[in-house]
Parts: C-alpha cells; sequence; structure tokens
C-alpha cells in the first residue's frame, strides 16, 4: 500500500469516485472525513483485510475522486455511499466513518434506511454546534480563499492540518494529505467543500440517533481539539447501548496518531458475536 493509488471507479452522476479494496472475509467499509482522504486509513485498512474484505474511497470532492464544481456536501455524500453499497453488491456489512466519514455513515443509516452490521464511529461530526473558527471563516468568504496566491494556500492547508494531531505529523505523511488540495483543481476543491460544509446535515439526523439498534462502537481522541471528548460523550448518550473509548495522546488525527490502539478497539468489536 506504499503507493496508495485507487485503481477503481463509480460513476456517479457524471462524476468520478475512486475507491478500492483489499482482503477477503466480510465485508467492512471504511469512510474518510475531511480535510483527508482514504490514504489516512491505510493503517486501518492493512490491519482489518486479514480478516475482512475491506472496502474504502475517497469521498466526492477529495483525493483521487472527482473535484470539479459540484455538490460536494455532506447533503450528497450519503447518496453516493448508498449507491457504491449498491455497486459493491453488500448486504448489512459492517461500517467505520471517520469525522465527516462518521457523519456520512450515519445519514446513509438514518436516512437513507441502509442497513448495518455493526457501525464504528471515529471522532464523528455529529452532534452540533460545530465548525472552528477557521473553518467558519473561510465558510463566509469562500472567494477570498480560493483567490489566495498558490504558495500561500499551500502554507494555509499545511497550518490548517497540523491542528488536527495531539503530535506533529512527519513530513512525509503531510506531504501526502496535502497533495491531492494543492494538485489540479485541488485548491478551489478544498475551500468548497468547506463553504459546503453546513449544521444542517447533522441537524437533520441528531433526532434520530436514539433510534439507532445495531451495534456503534464510539472512538475519540482525548486530546481533540477540533472537536473535543465532551461531544463524544454527548454522542455516545444519545446512542443506547453504544460503547465508547477515549484514546489518549492523540488528537482529531487519531487515525494516523493511534492506529493501533483503534484496531485494539475495532477487532474485537467487529469479530466478535454475539454483540455484548
Amino acid at each position: 500500500m506504499s503507493k496508495f493509488d485507487l485503481s477503481r471507479s463509480y460513476i456517479f452522476e457524471g462524476r468520478i469516485v475512486k475507491y478500492e479494496m483489499l482482503g477477503d472475509g466480510p465485508p467492512v467499509i471504511l469512510v474518510h472525513g475531511t480535510p483527508w482522504s482514504s490514504f489516512n486509513l491505510r493503517h486501518l485498512i492493512r490491519a482489518l483485510s486479514r480478516d475482512f474484505t475491506v472496502y474504502y474511497y475517497d469521498l466526492m470532492g477529495y483525493g483521487q475522486s472527482d473535484k470539479s464544481p459540484g455538490d460536494v456536501s455532506l447533503g450528497i455524500q450519503n447518496q453516493i455511499l448508498d449507491q457504491l453499497i449498491d455497486h459493491w453488491g453488500l448486504e448489512n456489512p459492517c461500517i467505520i466513518g471517520h469525522d465527516f466519514g462518521g457523519t456520512t455513515v450515519l445519514r446513509t443509516h438514518l436516512i437513507n434506511g441502509r442497513d448495518f452490521k455493526k457501525i464504528v464511529l471515529i471522532d464523528p461530526v455529529a452532534v452540533s454546534p460545530w465548525g472552528s473558527p477557521f473553518f467558519q471563516h473561510v465558510n463566509a468568504h469562500e472567494a477570498a480563499f480560493a483567490g489566495v496566491p498558490d504558495y500561500l494556500h499551500e502554507a494555509i492547508v499545511r497550518a490548517y492540518v497540523k491542528t488536527a494531531a495531539f503530535k506533529p505529523i512527519d513530513e512525509a505523511t503531510l506531504d501526502r494529505i496535502v497533495l491531492p488540495w494543492i494538485g489540479p483543481g485541488g485548491k478551489a476543491a478544498f475551500y468548497r467543500q468547506i463553504a459546503q460544509a453546513n449544521s444542517s446535515f447533522t441537524d437533520e439526523i441528531q433526532p434520530l440517533y436514539r433510534k439507532i439498534s445495531r451495534p456503534v462502537l464510539i472512538l475519540w481522541g482525548r486530546e481533540d481539539a477540533w472537536i473535543p471528548l465532551e461531544k463524544g460523550e454527548a454522542l455516545h448518550g444519545m446512542i443506547p447501548g453504544s460503547i465508547f473509548h477515549a484514546i489518549s495522546d492523540a488528537g482529531h488525527l487519531v487515525i494516523e496518531e493511534q492506529p493501533d490502539r483503534l484496531n485494539e478497539k475495532i477487532l474485537p468489536f467487529l469479530q466478535n458475536e454475539p454483540f455484548a
């Protein structure tokens, strides 16, 4: 997985969604968040693929997927995931979502009525209000940010990404995270996805969390500066029977900082029958 290219494509309303699959066994889907891509899930993908067939993709407007102008909001991402599950021919898969990916998982379950055997949520954007001051500022001034010089844009993205981690991100990983946002169409796509972020997409489903009956595991970086631990504890209280674990020495980018600790919680949860 050193090169990390997504070789397969699905066409959604004329735009390309890039995806891949790895491993052999029961299906599990991984969904990334913002401003990440499936690259940031590579540690989980590698570990899970020993026991599962792992399906992973880049959200529309992110990573290796289409970054042309269009809807990349949370309101479209669940529609895409719903169609991908049909495209893959899956019934009742397990699913894991980080950040906006967790929101997409919840929306696909609660709005599209898609059933999942088990659900894992990692620092999801799920409880309003949300959005950092930077996020809100870009949201209100997309055009101004999209017009900054390329060198300044790259510096902005790098500085922003660093704030998601509790400890410094190594330069090679940081370079790979930033890469999709500085390539062709990347600058406009970066500010577009922030501008289209809206808490109405979580407000719509938040009252429905109490109706979730599937097994849910919630994992949270204890030092998350983007979405505080208290939000995770609140979500835990909203979903009946959910399990909650805080992961120490990790921020919002816990998927990069503590992947082994995440896998220690995720693998038993997915493998244990019956759920307890």
